[in-house]
């Protein structure tokens, strides 16, 4: 029988005992005799009405099931994405669930981590006991750039073999070019508009809503978006599911914007700061001319004095995620293709703080929709969600951005991924032994269940792997380490079977306890392994809707 650890209103003393009692056994299971663990909430009070997870628990050796407070069909789709890393047991304790798992990673992918070296580039040397089909090339480097047009002369000149979103004003030129091989992205994702709800002027409706109307988005997206780039009509980008015609944004209004901000006791604007991080991604492949050409609008359009500070990339995530922006720009690129992705992420129960305040209008028909099967019934309950986000107006929905990759053409496997998670170990390069990849940014961690950036996530899933993954290029869910799985009629168990003899890189087999603890480690909040780089589990808290045991909210 599985040891059971349940976790009730307890001293903060006996909860840590507690915790660490859900560990301990861990270190012996794979030096002796497996012993299956078992993690297990008293009960579903503490996801007030989310998905939350009533258990996980190890059956063998090879089977992982999981146990649900509520329906949640998507839970695939979830156990696909690279937040959810399967690691070491053993590593997540000998790392104390931060440090050398931030920076030096040890996963069961294809590519081991050798050097990182920080500010220049990041080296990964093929794994030779990967239990799937071997890398093409047996390095493989990652190096960054912020300017588009630094990363296209690199590929030109033959030093780096493919970059991710070159420059709108370089498609054409890419495509003449026989040298080279332009692969198109489909615009998953959205660029928004975000400003923090709790902080003045933006606590008042009337002012958000002035905004939303006083900005010309079909300018920015004709001035500094590629060919097949569209206005967002909302959060949604129309191509996933959750969309909802029904529901369009405001039309561009100066003068209605006007006569709010004056309703609003703002006659004459305010002067707010703009930030914004100069990485180009996706849904933004120009912000330093976007948040420029938005500082004039706003002047022009409302009379507000916009302010624009450039942080760096791994502060401003962190910031915006804390809810410590007032005013920014931001997007997400999908992750998996449900709405599930896009709007409980940023609007549910278990979104960050960014744009402050929740509201029950957003929170609760997300919450619904997503314990539904019934694709007609969930698209009722998004109709009054992505309702509910353009009557309160807790962001703005700018563009859903065309991208693309680059490479050069004697590259063999190449490819553009739609969700960004484009998969180095199908790449060949004929011409060396390795293959050097160029991106926007560098990642930021490499333990990916503490991280929301796209170029961190990108590097983790070359290294690190989870239950499922999506195909190649696509967004279909497919087998990980997991070969099969399946779900109990209302989505609310699903059991997984573990692939036999798959070893992390260092050496050590990967059982069900290595799942298991894996999930408790950012389910648990008390957990003395959930720790990561900053401990934000943003992806598990917003996916999954609660912490167990999360600290009481000051």
């Amino acid at each position: 029988m599985p040891r059971t650890f349940r976790y009730a209103s307890l001293t903060l003393l006996v909860i840590a005992m507690l915790a660490a009692a859900v560990i301990s056994p861990i270190t012996t299971a794979k030096a002796q005799d497996f012993e299956p663990m078992k993690q297990e909430a008293e009960s579903c009070d503490y996801a007030a009405g989310a998905y939350g997870l009533k258990s996980i628990e190890a059956i063998d050796e090879l089977t992982v099931k999981f146990t649900l407070c509520q329906s949640d069909p998507a839970f695939p789709t979830k156990a696909a994405f690279s937040a959810f890393p399967i690691n070491s047991s053993d590593y997540l304790e000998q790392t104390g669930g931060g440090g050398d798992l931030v920076d030096q990673p040890i996963g069961t992918g294809p590519y081991v981590l050798d050097t990182w070296t920080r500010g220049d580039s990041l080296t990964l040397q093929a794994y030779d006991g990967y239990w799937g089909e071997a890398p093409k090339e047996p390095t493989l480097v990652f190096r960054w750039n912020s300017e588009g047009a630094a990363r296209l002369n690199e590929l030109q000149a033959g030093t780096v073999d493919g970059i991710d979103n070159p420059s709108p004003d370089d498609f054409a030129a890419i495509r003449e070019n026989s040298d080279l091989t332009l692969y198109d992205r489909p615009p998953l994702n959205i660029f928004y508009i975000g400003y923090n709800n709790t902080v003045e002027p933006f606590t008042d409706v009337r002012v958000r809503e002035a905004l939303a109307m006083g900005i010309d988005r079909q300018r920015l997206v004709d001035n500094f978006y590629p060919a097949g780039s569209i206005v967002a009509t909302q959060f949604m980008p129309p191509s996933i599911f959750g969309y909802t015609p029904e529901v369009s944004w405001y039309n561009f209004d100066p003068e209605a914007a006007r006569a709010l901000l004056a309703d609003a006791g703002y006659p004459d604007g305010f002067e707010i700061e703009l930030s914004y991080r100069d990485v180009v991604r996706p849904y933004l492949p120009e912000p330093g001319r976007v948040a420029e050409d938005l500082q004039a609008q706003l002047s022009e359009n409302l009379g507000v004095t916009v302010n624009i500070n450039v942080m760096e990339s791994g502060a401003f995530i962190d910031a915006a995620n804390a809810g410590e922006l007032p005013f920014y720009l931001l997007g997400w690129n999908a992750d998996y293709p449900d709405a599930t992705n896009f709007l409980d992420y940023h609007f549910g129960s278990g979104a960050t703080p960014q744009f402050g305040d929740k509201f029950p209008e957003i929170t609760e028909p997300l919450a619904a929709a997503g314990q539904l099967s019934d694709p007609q019934a969930r698209l009722e309950l998004y109709v009054q969600a992505n309702q509910a986000i353009k009557d309160l107006v807790p962001m703005i929905p700018v563009a859903h951005g065309a991208s693309a990759t680059a490479f050069r053409s004697a590259i063999t496997g190449a490819h553009a991924s739609p969700l960004g998670n484009e998969y180095f170990a199908v790449v060949e390069n004929p011409d060396a032994d390795q293959l050097v990849w160029m991106q926007n940014a560098e990642p930021i961690g490499l333990y990916c269940a503490d991280e929301t950036d796209g170029e961190s996530l990108r590097a983790c899933e070359q290294i690190s792997e989870a239950l499922l993954s999506y195909e190649v290029g696509g967004t279909a869910v497919q087998p990980g380490l997991a070969v099969s799985y399946e779900g109990n009629d209302d989505a609310t168990e699903w059991t997984f079977h573990l692939r036999e003899g798959v070893t992390f890189h260092d050496g050590s087999t990967l059982d069900a306890n290595d799942v298991v603890l894996s999930y408790v480690v950012q389910w648990d909040a008390s957990n003395p392994l959930h720790v990561g780089r900053v401990g934000d589990f943003a992806y598990f808290n917003a996916l999954f809707g609660s912490f167990l045991n999360a600290p009481a909210a000051e």
